[in-house]
């Protein structure tokens, strides 16, 4: 397999098989939202397309962010610890974030999509194992100045090291999330909006036994959970 990295800025052009990363917190929190019981979530790039959406979906539930922060209206903010207890069965969710679901919508020429993050890392390697594609293109969807983006960065490295046959610990990969200039949010205690819990989530590592794939439907983009 042949391996490009990419951010949010030229996504578009990402060939082969495109797995769009977003581990604080988007595709962490679709993870929780789809073991919640969730049926499927469609993912948007504006609050307008996100509302407009709603209402053409019986019954259907907004979550996501702008800048990390749960948008008045939504249902559901960013946050993965918020589906704790919930029974979703059979709700059709939209979300809308400021990095993960941005970096779905502008792949618009991957030969195949999926979302990953570390509470589902081994599916996901072991799915796109299966496909065996020529080329990966990892979505860095955090990517940006200031020292953003190398959690995101190190869920790829982890993801290709896997598929380059070279079992390493994770724990290291982790670290570097800690780490991380948004990690670091989620260790502030003057920051209730990044709760401590929610990186807990995020770094329980291969919780789920489910990749989280995204078909074109019409002109949607809808994402569902499906074991292997």
């Amino acid at each position: 397999m042949k391996f490009h990295h990419f951010s949010l800025e030229n996504c578009e052009a990402a060939p082969g098989l495109v797995v769009v990363i977003d581990v604080l917190r988007a595709f962490s929190t679709a993870a929780y939202a789809f073991a919640a019981g969730v049926e499927d979530i469609r993912l948007v790039s504006t609050i307008e397309e996100a509302f407009s959406l709603k209402e053409e979906i019986n019954q259907a539930m907004i979550m996501g962010e702008v800048d990390g922060l749960i948008v008045e209206g939504f249902n559901f903010g960013n946050s993965p610890s918020q589906f704790d207890g919930l029974n979703l069965a059979g709700v059709h969710f939209i979300q809308r974030t400021t990095s993960g679901t941005q970096g779905v919508v502008r792949s618009r020429f991957a030969d195949e999509l999926v979302t990953a993050s570390f509470c589902n890392i081994k599916a996901s390697v072991e799915y796109i194992e299966d496909l065996s594609p020529s080329e990966v293109s990892f979505i860095i969807s955090g990517l940006r100045p200031g020292g953003w983006g190398d959690e995101d960065r190190a869920c790829a490295d982890y993801i290709e090291t896997q598929l380059s046959q070279n079992e390493v610990d994770p724990e290291s990969y982790l670290q570097r999330v800690r780490e991380s200039t948004p990690g670091q949010l989620f260790q502030d205690p003057e920051l209730p909006e990044y709760p401590f819990k929610d990186l807990e989530y995020c770094l329980t590592i291969n919780k789920f036994d489910f990749v989280m794939p995204v078909q074109r439907s019409g002109e949607h983009l809808l994402m569902r959970a499906s074991k292997l």
